[in-house]
């Protein structure tokens, strides 16, 4: 990666850090290397590429992209957000202690507790809104604290500075999924976290065509074990991928900030609904933790969740129904509106009583609101909403 990529804004940095044109043909963007192996002149002289599981031009691209876009030295990319949080936690081993916030999205949950806890690995979920809670469940076993800020789907901020500085004392390592509010928006290395995970397939490729993870770090040891389980476990994603990533986050600054203006529409419309509960997004002053959201964020992002009055899923499932311009479909981060159930969608796997400690309810809706015209995504929630 160019140290000068160090030094632009991050709309020049979305574009050109990291990518450099094609040697062979002057090619302005990054060719897909559709190949699985490498000529070599004699036995061990590859120029640094020997087998696409272990490394791809085009993929090599993305991953000085990405690590340029979070401020860090190096970036690595996996088939999918899952495999990348596989990957963080087969650095840790059998007896070792793991504390996540508990409003986390469903699928590592399920990670967690479903297949590494069967390895021995020991995980506690906490409100991190408090410090001393996560003070309290530290002991010589814990190896990790995970964190999702903004957090799916409640849009709980936690303090990431204050969580650095815990994970430090203590010499753990820190991790923060920074995928809701993407490098556009935050930069949790430069908070003090040891890595940033995301779910590419969201707003970073920004167009619900691929399905991506990537880790970033700074430090080059912890990139070289990761580095280690990547190639030795093998999830990582195919060039075609990889180039339509580079393209998407061409753009990403610009949707960035579109996704934000709609999304700071869409939750002051629905927060003055008479049908609607609570409406759950950062930017508001009474927000719970909006002063750290204001000190860490640049801007509130794209995802709004709100519970009905009467909180019947039946209603719920009516609204999902109706609407016209948001589509019902898993995800999020795309440039369409999407909306979707958590409770029978992305947080399924989360028992009820587990989601209802966190306030997820069965009439939440969780909207990821997309690049349209506003005007036309605020008439499709008022006519959905004058089913029920």
């Amino acid at each position: 990666m160019e140290n000068h990529s160090l030094h632009m804004k991050f709309g020049t940095k979305a574009i050109h850090a990291g990518i450099e044109p094609d040697p062979s043909t002057g090619a302005i963007m990054t060719p897909i290397f559709q190949t699985s192996t490498y000529v070599q002149k004699s036995p061990g002289d590859h120029q640094g590429y020997e087998y696409s599981r272990t490394q791809n031009p085009t993929r090599k691209a993305l991953e000085n992209n990405l690590a340029a876009l979070e401020n860090g030295n190096h970036g690595l990319c996996f088939s999918s957000g899952m495999a990348a949080i596989d990957a963080i936690l087969k650095l840790l081993k059998p007896g070792d202690e793991v504390i996540s916030t508990n409003d986390l999205y469903g699928g590592t949950y399920r990670i967690f507790t479903k297949i590494f806890s069967n390895y021995g690995i020991r995980f506690h979920f906490v409100n991190m809104d408090n410090m001393e809670q996560v003070k309290s469940h530290i002991n010589e076993n814990t190896r990790l604290i995970w964190a999702e800020t903004p957090t799916n789907p409640m849009m709980n901020i936690i303090d990431i500075k204050a969580l650095a500085a815990i994970a430090k004392k203590h010499r753990i390592l820190f991790g923060v999924d920074n995928t809701f509010a993407t490098p556009f928006l935050q930069n949790p290395l430069d908070d003090g976290a040891d890595l940033v995970m995301h779910s590419v397939t969201k707003y970073l490729a920004g167009h619900s065509d691929v399905i991506m993870g990537a880790i970033v770090v700074k430090d080059s040891q912890l990139a070289e074990k990761l580095a280690f389980i990547q190639n030795s476990c093998g999830g990582v994603p195919g060039p075609q991928d990889c180039f339509l990533v580079l393209r998407g986050i061409k753009t990403l600054h610009l949707r960035m900030e579109r996704h934000s203006q709609n999304g700071k529409t869409i939750a002051a419309y629905l927060k003055n609904h008479p049908k609607i509960e609570n409406v759950y997004w950062p930017g508001f002053e009474d927000h719970p933790n909006h002063a750290t959201a204001k000190k860490q964020m640049r801007d509130y992002g794209g995802m709004v969740s709100f519970t009905l009055k009467n909180n019947r899923i039946a209603d719920a499932i009516k609204v999902l129904e109706s609407f016209k311009v948001f589509v019902l479909a898993e995800s999020l981060g795309g440039v369409e509106s999407l909306c979707g159930h958590p409770a029978t969608m992305t947080h399924a796997s989360i028992p009820k009583e587990e989601r209802e400690k966190v306030g997820l309810s069965d009439s939440l809706i969780r909207l990821s609101v997309g690049i349209e015209d506003a005007e036309d995504l605020k008439n499709d929630i008022a006519q959905a909403l004058d089913t029920i």
